[in-house]
């Protein structure tokens, strides 16, 4: 089986480009080819000889994911929809801002979490995305935009919880950072979990990103019934772990919190939220539920959300209020994997 470069850190490329003789400098260009250039064959590699080339072409490849569709939104956003080699669906999200693009991507097919308020959760875990699947998200979207001058943000909150895809989530992380690789800032990085917390701990160690916690809960009671991984990982725990998260200067850890009506939207909740994360470096970013079909949960009334926001405010809290782009594509948080089929 022919190895696939997108898989491959650079150490490893060395390894692969040294075996069948060619001078380890060369993986730098290999690299650079697939993941700056976005190559899609071995023959695009024009500074390497054709010799080579076609030695390079009998162990190796560069996989690509099938573009099905690209919905767009009345806002801007587009979602794309891609085919994996084995049929399953993956959806990416670019969302337009102000001064930028947000790429939202995704690292699981489905989701194990079963988070109540999420369709993603719905479908159950099929699988986790290899390394490769997770970058060509990346790549295809940037070859099919503009973004030579100015690379998007990146946001890993797509399908699935890129904590319980670790291995893979990490590696991808460090190939869009790297120099060699897609050469991503890491201020423009943010990695969501819904409190995986001895991941949490290893990712603090092993790379400098933003961290975005799903908390959406001011009380344990109320978080395990929206998220059953509260049992096993409970607001004591995720907080400790969040408190000693290294952050990148002039940063803040994000708390994303998705108010639903009747559940968690209450004055008493906004209350209990600003004792539960004093003295944690942070902002707090309100999201009104995104209905979908056979959603079990309504979105709250504008001035309850605008009374929780006030809330926050009183206790110099930064808590914008999130108003979800692409909700009209099925491409809003929490709502992806709806528009796809979620077997082969």
């Amino acid at each position: 089986m022919k190895h696939d470069l997108k898989n491959l850190s650079l150490e490893e490329t060395e390894q692969l480009v040294s075996s069948i003789g060619m001078k380890p400098y060369r993986a730098r260009q290999v690299a650079q080819w697939v993941f700056r250039h976005h190559a899609v064959s071995i023959d695009e590699m024009t500074s390497l000889a054709k010799e080579a080339r076609t030695r390079l072409g009998e162990v190796a490849c560069i996989s690509t994911l099938t573009l099905e569709k690209i919905a767009i939104s009345r806002d801007g956003s587009r979602k794309f929809l891609f085919k994996t080699a084995d049929g399953y669906g993956i959806e990416s999200v670019l969302m337009p801002e102000k001064t930028h693009w947000t790429l939202c991507i995704s690292t699981q097919i489905g989701c194990a979490l079963g988070c109540k308020f999420c369709y993603t959760g719905t479908l159950g875990l099929k699988r986790n995305l290899s390394v490769a699947e997770i970058l060509n998200q990346v790549s295809a979207v940037l070859k099919a935009g503009e973004f030579q001058e100015k690379l998007p943000n990146l946001v890993f909150m797509g399908m699935g919880e890129p904590l319980l895809n670790y291995e893979n989530t990490l590696k991808s992380l460090k190939i869009l950072l790297s120099p060699w690789g897609f050469n991503f800032s890491h201020r423009k990085i943010t990695v969501s979990t819904a409190g995986i917390t001895p991941a949490i701990k290893e990712l603090a160690h092993d790379l400098p990103v933003n961290l975005a916690l799903s908390l959406n809960a001011s009380n344990d009671k109320t978080r395990t019934f929206l998220m059953p991984v509260n049992k096993k990982y409970p607001l004591k725990d995720l907080l400790k772990e969040a408190r000693s998260f290294p952050i990148p200067a002039r940063k803040r850890i994000t708390f994303e919190y998705i108010l639903i009506k009747d559940v968690n939207d209450a004055a008493e909740h906004a209350e209990e939220l600003a004792r539960l994360l004093n003295k944690i470096p942070c902002k707090i970013n309100l999201i009104p539920f995104n209905e979908y079909p056979t959603a079990p949960f309504k979105r709250p009334e504008e001035k309850q959300v605008l009374l929780f926001q006030a809330i926050l405010h009183q206790h110099n809290y930064t808590a914008p209020i999130r108003m979800s782009k692409g909700s009209d594509i099925v491409a809003a948080c929490g709502q992806l994997g709806a528009s796809i089929t979620a077997g082969r």
